[in-house]
């Protein structure tokens, strides 16, 4: 089993002045760990079900292309990107540009967005869940063109693009891995099932077991091995978690199909929870084999 590390808030990393720093070694103590892979929220004011919107909040790519810069080995993604904040073309020139400068370390993490309240703040337009939808599959058919040799028309619905350039090409192979985050059982696991490397779910074991269940049925009328594709779990770190607890959490997601665990280490010092919790029991996470789905 693999260990992502997804970090959801800035308010441990002090204020501006200091924020760089915080993120700077909360990353290099990540990449030390062994852990697979850093992710940031795709959002422009925090999630007021979480904090006061007013607290700080960086973008997403200008954010891991920083962190690529101070690593060798982190895997990169937003968890995950609101289809509706950037132009399908340009998203997808930015993930190469990620891609290309990180090494090969660039993800594609994707999702119908949500945040009504931060489109409106700033002015992006939000359409209705089923229009997003329709933007999702089609923003996923144009970054798979832009990452092929197909540099010609992509003529859809509600994008339309002359030319599908994208020089230099990534450097991962054959393309960026794609993640597309959500639970929904007759939109999002279809798009899994039909474009996606990895998934993303979130709630207990049993909530997980039932919708690989269904993002089962969606593989088998595609026609795709279920096994091809990477699950993923968000895992909240509570204050009081020991490293039993989370080899515990482990262990359980593991027992029905998880192939790693996305965690997220809250309070004031993070780094210093990701180490105290994963340092002792690293090895032993990694050495677990998911059940087979």
């Amino acid at each position: 089993m693999e260990v992502d590390l997804h970090v959801p808030r800035f308010d441990w990393a002090g204020g501006p002045e200091t924020m760089g720093s915080g993120i700077a070694d909360l990353a290099r103590r990540a990449e030390a760990l062994d852990i697979r892979a850093l992710s940031f929220m795709d959002h422009y004011f925090q999630m007021d079900n979480m904090a006061p919107a007013q607290d700080p909040m960086l973008e997403g790519y200008t954010t891991l292309a920083f962190v690529a810069a101070l690593t060798r080995r982190l895997r990169l993604r937003l968890l995950v990107t609101g289809v509706t904040y950037r132009y399908p073309g340009a998203l997808a020139k930015i993930v190469t540009t990620l891609d290309v400068l990180s090494g090969g370390r660039g993800e594609l993490g994707i999702g119908a967005a949500w945040y009504e309240r931060e489109h409106k703040g700033l002015g992006i337009a939000f359409p209705p869940v089923a229009v997003r939808f329709e933007q999702l599959e089609e923003t996923l058919q144009i970054c798979l063109q832009m990452w092929s040799d197909n540099d010609g028309r992509f003529d859809g619905k509600h994008f339309q693009l002359a030319e599908t350039l994208c020089y230099p090409a990534p450097v991962s192979q054959p393309r960026p891995r794609i993640l597309i985050g959500g639970v929904g059982e007759r939109k999002t696991l279809r798009l899994v099932a039909q474009y996606a490397d990895a998934c993303n779910f979130f709630g207990s074991p049993a909530d997980v077991a039932h919708k690989l269940g269904v993002l089962r049925q969606h593989c088998d009328a595609v026609g795709r091995n279920i096994s091809t594709i990477d699950v993923t779990t968000l895992v909240k770190a509570e204050d009081d978690w020991t490293s039993a607890d989370v080899l515990r959490a482990a262990q359980d997601y593991g027992a029905v199909g998880v192939n790693a665990i996305t965690v997220m280490p809250l309070g004031n010092d993070p780094a210093g929870k990701l180490e105290a919790m994963f340092g002792p029991i690293m090895d032993t996470i990694r050495a677990i084999e998911p059940a087979p789905i």
